[in-house]
Order: structure tokens, then sequence, then C-alpha cells
């Protein structure tokens, strides 16, 4: 059986949920072909500890594709990242209480790497799909872009494909934290990462079209 690895994180900044968790765990055990599994687990959202349980994923699982996401506040569709940089710059204390600035993610590493998944190909079979998605042009500076960033620093010359998908809040945190805030259901979340898992699975060289942003 092969292996589909899905992350996701812990709450955190004061929140109950963290949809991107919502979201996967409800995909785990789901089968996207005939051999192939999803696995999905939880990472901590704190800086010391969410890349030293990513790579004790990697190693468990030894995955065949990986997939990492986390909530983006203010993101208005499913977000399929192109890019990860090798900076930490913390807006707001992590899970421990740390607050990194202008530190990489790994010393010596890299400026950046690009996500190995097909990105547009992605987002394209979720329109298609009714569901609302992009190419994003940045991960953020939080523990987001960390995972994304040693996720694909471990897979590198592997062949394993890799990449990271923000996803929007639940509209009852919406509900609780008032008007202004996009939102989108858990229903139509887990059905996208569903559907962007089984298309990145399924293609091998992404469409060539347009998925840049003028500002």
């Amino acid at each position: 059986m092969r292996t589909v690895l899905l992350t996701g994180f812990e709450p955190f900044d004061q929140d109950l949920i963290n949809p991107s968790w919502e979201a996967v765990r409800r995909l785990d055990g789901v089968l996207l072909a005939q051999d192939v599994r999803i696995v999905a687990r939880q990472l901590p959202c704190a800086f010391a500890t969410a890349v030293t349980g990513l790579k004790a994923l990697l190693e468990a699982y030894r995955p065949h594709l990986v997939i990492a996401t986390g909530l983006g506040p203010g993101r208005s569709d499913i977000s399929i990242e192109r890019v990860a940089i090798n900076l930490n710059d913390a807006r707001i204390p992590d899970n421990l209480g740390e607050q990194p600035i202008d530190t990489p993610v790994v010393p010596d590493g890299p400026a950046a790497y690009f996500s190995t998944l097909p990105i547009k190909a992605m987002v394209r079979a979720l329109r298609e799909a009714g569901i609302p998605a992009s190419v994003s042009q940045t991960a953020g500076t939080f523990v987001c872009n960390q995972v994304f960033y040693s996720l694909q620093h471990a897979l590198a010359g592997s062949g394993v494909r890799g990449g990271f998908i923000h996803v929007p809040f639940l509209p009852e945190q919406v509900a609780q934290a008032g008007p202004g805030q996009s939102s989108m259901a858990l229903a139509v979340q887990v059905d996208a990462l569903r559907i962007a898992a089984l298309t990145a699975w399924n293609t091998q060289l992404d469409l060539a079209e347009t998925g840049g942003q003028v500002s």
C-alpha cells in the first residue's frame, strides 16, 4: 500500500479549532486508488517542535506524496502555495510562546524552495468542482512556511513530491470573530483536500497556464 501523507495543525492564537486539522483528519484512511491510502496526522503549531514532528512522520510512513496544510487567516479560497522561503518572522508567538524574528528555517539553506506538486492542475480541478481556489505566492513567515520549507528541504532529491495548502476559516470561527472575514464550510474543505490530493497523485506534468498575480 502506497501512502499519501496529509498534515494539519493544532489550534493556535486562542482558537479552539484549526480547520486544517479538522479537514485533514476526516480523510485519514481514505483510498485515493486501490493501493493508495491517505494517512492524516497533526503537527504542533510551534517552531521548536513542528519540524521534528514532520521529520518523524516522514521516517515512520515513508510517503510517496506529502501535502501539508494550515489555516490562512483572511484567505477566501483554497490557496495552493507555490514557494517557501528560508525565513522565520513571527507576527505572534507560537503555541510555546516563541516568536523568532528574522531567523532562517535552515541555516545556510537555499533562499527558497518551490512546491513540487502540480499546483495549477490542482487549482483547475478544484475550480471545476465548484470550489474557489488559486495559486498563492506566499506561505507567510510563521510555522506554516517553516513546515513547508522544511518539507521541501527534507524531500529534495528524493523523488517524493510535496507542497503546502492554506485553507480559510470555518464559518463558526468567523461567527465568533465578527464580520469581515471569509470562511468555507468544513465539508467543502474536506472535499477540496481530497480532490487536491487525488489530482496531485494522478498528475505528473503541471498545466502551462497562468497562475500569477499583478501585485
